[in-house]
């Protein structure tokens, strides 16, 4: 089968590979129908997540259909369209029984970094029962990509961790694909603002189409004076990093208003200053998180019924042959427009 492998740091390539099969009970193999690239497999190409081995067949993110299942998997059969999750999750560890998906003590987030991923032809998802989930008919299965990773994870790391509450403000630094899919899950809530702050004025154009009650493009104007002005000088009662380098994230410490979150989604690779030294005394919380898809039955959901307008993210098209491309457009998005792209075998 073809499947994009990595193989150190800047060096990615389309290549003939064995088809998966199931080496446990609980295995499914899919045949992927769309997959999608993730800011993340950009910091994987950047060296910045040693966990990911040269050989590794990259992508957490995809939807399919059911081609084998091993002979303990229960509640998923041949031909059945699937979503897969960027988490896989044994349902039965101590973290799973806490909910943390991510911290799986057998999964967590091995798609496309310990195991290979999904930008193939097929892939092997483990812990299948509680690892995939059954596809309305109907639905749309490009948009429905866009629930395997970015979605849950602006709406559980950025608004639930925020604590986004009605009448309240947000200011979320990034409106890069994550940044849009936390605008997008905020309005769930009815903040009275959603504030999004970018260098890229295309991005700021499409978040305002999206919801968003003010942007700032801090290339050209203070990102902190603007906020301050919106909100009455005190600052937003939730701030979301959307980035993950260290300048958004100290960025944000001075966004954040008494009391307020910074909630990080950020992948980071570098050190960032906390500033203590002012921050000491202002009542805020700090949280991190690696997105546990706790949420995706509730956005499949969303989806489905069109409250959610998931394909709204989705701006390019390629085919699996065209993947390298898919990389370049994605990867040089300020000059693209891109957001996310959608690769189909």
């Amino acid at each position: 089968m073809k499947a994009l492998v990595y193989h150190g740091v800047g060096d990615k390539r389309l290549e003939e590979r064995p088809m998966p099969e199931v080496e446990h009970p609980g295995d499914a193999i899919v045949r992927i129908l769309h997959t999608t690239i993730c800011g993340t497999d950009l910091h994987i190409l950047k060296g910045d997540v040693p966990t990911c081995e040269p050989g590794r067949i990259l992508g957490h993110e995809g939807v399919g259909v059911i081609e084998t299942v091993g002979a303990g998997v229960s509640s998923f059969n041949r031909g059945d369209h699937v979503l897969i999750s960027c988490i896989t999750a044994c349902g039965r560890c101590s973290c799973c029984r806490r909910g943390m998906y991510s911290h799986c003590e057998t999964g967590g987030w091995i798609l496309g970094n310990v195991i290979d991923g999904t930008q193939a032809e097929y892939v092997r998802i483990p812990h299948a029962d509680t690892s995939l989930h059954h596809i309305p008919a109907g639905a749309d299965e490009e948009a429905l990509v866009m629930l395997s990773d970015i979605l849950p994870t602006g709406y559980e790391c950025g608004v639930l961790n925020g604590k986004v509450a009605p009448g309240g403000s947000v200011a979320i630094v990034g409106s890069g694909p994550i940044g849009l899919a936390a605008l997008l899950t905020a309005q769930f809530y009815s903040p009275a603002s959603v504030i999004m702050i970018d260098v890229d004025p295309r991005r700021l154009q499409v978040a305002s189409s999206f919801g968003a009650t003010a942007v700032i493009d801090s290339g050209t104007t203070d990102p902190i004076a603007a906020v301050m002005a919106l909100t009455e000088n005190r600052g937003a009662d939730t701030v979301i990093e959307a980035v993950g380098v260290p300048a958004t994230f100290e960025l944000c410490q001075d966004l954040v208003a008494p009391g307020g979150v910074i909630a990080n989604i950020g992948v980071h690779g570098a050190k960032a200053d906390l500033h203590l030294e002012r921050l000491w005394s202002r009542n805020i919380a700090i949280t991190t998180r690696l997105v546990d898809t706790i949420t995706t039955p509730l956005l499949l959901k969303t989806v489905s019924a069109g409250t959610l307008a998931a394909g709204r993210l989705v701006t390019h098209r390629f085919t699996l042959d065209q993947v390298l491309d898919a990389y370049d457009t994605f990867g040089r998005a300020a000059d693209t427009a891109a957001l996310k792209v959608i690769i189909t075998p």
